[in-house]
C-alpha cells in the first residue's frame, strides 16, 4: 500500500529532479550581512544567532573544499544512500559580496566532485539583477536555488525584530528571482512578538500568492545572548511562545490554507540544545516533531491546501 502524502515534501521534490537522495552540506564561506556590518545596522536581527544553525565542520577559516570534504564524511555516516550533494551556503547573507567574489566562491564549490548544485541562503536586500543573471548561467550545468529569509509578511514585525528591510523588498526579490527562472525558497517564523494567531494564519494567503518554489516554517526559538531573548526575559508578557501541542495544532491548520503546489522543506525548527532558552520542546529532534505533525494531519484528515482559496 502506498503511503499517503499529505503535503509536498522537499525530499520528494529533490528525488523528482535527481532521481535519488541528494544531501545538503552546509558551508560557511565567511559572509556577513548588511544588518551586522553597519550598512543597515549592527548586531543583526534581534532573534539571530548564526552559530546555532551551523554544523561543527562549518568554520570559515577552513577553505570551501575542506568543509565540503568534512561535510561529506559527516553525512556519509548518517545517510549512506546519498551519493550526490548540494552545497548549502547558510550562514548570514550569501549573496552579500561583489560579484567577482561570488563567482570565486560558487565555482569553487561547484568544482568539487559529487557536488551537483548550490542552495544559497540570503537576504532579499542583498540580491540584484546582475547577480541573478550570473546564477541563471550556472543553471546550465548545476542545480541552483536561492532561499530568502523573509520571516514575516508584516512590516511592523520586521521593524520590531530589527530586520532592516520591509516585506515589499522580499516580494520584489522573489518576483525577480522567479522571472530569471531560478527556483526560490523562503523562510518564515511563527510566534514573533506582536503577531496573533489570526495574523499568522492570514499570512498563508500572502505566502501562497508569491511565486515561490519552496518554504521553511519555524516556531520562534529564543537563543542565548540575543537581543530578542533579553527582551523576552525583561517583558515575557509581550511573548506567546507556542507549546508543542499548540504549535502542532497551528501548523496543521496553516498547512491546510497553503497553496497545494508549494514544496514544504521544514515544518519546525531545530537547534543544538546548548543554544536554546525557550521553548523547551525545541530540544526535540526535527524528525520527532515532524512525525507528530504528520500524525495530527492524519487524525484531523487534513492535507496541504484543503482549505486553500486562490485569490485573483
Amino acid at each position: 500500500m502506498h503511503e499517503i502524502r499529505r503535503y509536498n515534501r522537499y525530499t520528494d521534490y529533490m528525488k523528482t529532479i535527481f532521481g535519488a537522495r541528494v544531501q545538503k552540506i552546509s558551508v560557511d564561506a565567511g559572509f556577513t550581512c548588511p544588518n551586522r556590518d553597519g550598512t543597515k545596522g549592527y548586531g543583526g536581527c534581534s532573534y539571530c544567532d548564526g552559530e546555532a544553525f551551523s554544523p561543527s565542520y562549518c568554520i570559515p577559516d577552513k577553505d570551501i573544499s575542506q568543509q565540503i570534504a568534512e561535510g561529506i564524511e559527516f553525512h556519509q555516516r548518517r545517510y549512506r544512500k546519498a551519493t550526490n550533494y548540494l552545497v548549502y551556503l547558510q550562514s548570514y547573507s550569501n549573496t552579500y559580496k561583489p560579484l567577482p567574489e561570488l563567482v570565486r566562491i560558487y565555482e569553487e564549490a561547484l568544482a568539487y566532485p559529487q557536488v551537483v548544485g548550490l542552495v544559497i541562503g540570503t537576504r532579499p536586500d542583498t540580491i540584484d539583477e546582475q547577480k541573478l543573471d550570473y546564477l541563471s548561467t550556472l543553471q546550465k550545468n548545476a542545480f541552483i536555488m536561492i532561499e530568502y529569509g523573509v520571516e514575516s509578511v508584516y512590516d511592523q514585525t520586521l521593524r520590531r525584530i530589527n530586520r532592516g528591510h520591509d516585506f515589499q523588498t522580499a516580494v520584489d526579490a522573489i518576483q525577480l528571482t522567479h522571472e530569471k527562472g531560478i527556483p526560490c525558497g523562503a523562510h518564515f517564523i511563527f510566534g514573533l512578538p506582536g503577531e496573533t494567531k489570526a495574523m499568522m494564519l492570514a499570512a498563508a494567503e500572502v505566502i501562497s500568492s508569491l511565486p515561490l518554489t519552496s518554504v521553511k516554517f519555524h516556531q520562534l526559538q529564543l537563543f542565548k545572548n540575543t537581543s530578542l531573548t533579553k527582551e523576552y526575559l525583561t517583558n515575557p508578557e509581550d511573548f506567546t511562545l507556542f507549546s508543542l501541542d499548540d504549535y502542532i495544532q497551528f501548523i496543521v491548520e496553516f498547512i491546510s490554507l497553503v497553496r497545494p503546489e508549494l514544496i514544504i522543506e521544514r515544518l519546525a525548527g531545530e537547534v543544538p540544545p546548548r543554544f536554546l532558552v525557550s521553548p523547551p520542546w525545541g530540544k526535540l529532534r526535527y524528525d520527532q516533531v515532524r512525525i507528530l505533525i504528520e500524525k495530527k494531519m492524519e487524525e484531523m484528515d487534513v492535507w496541504q491546501g484543503k482549505f486553500y482559496r486562490k485569490t485573483s
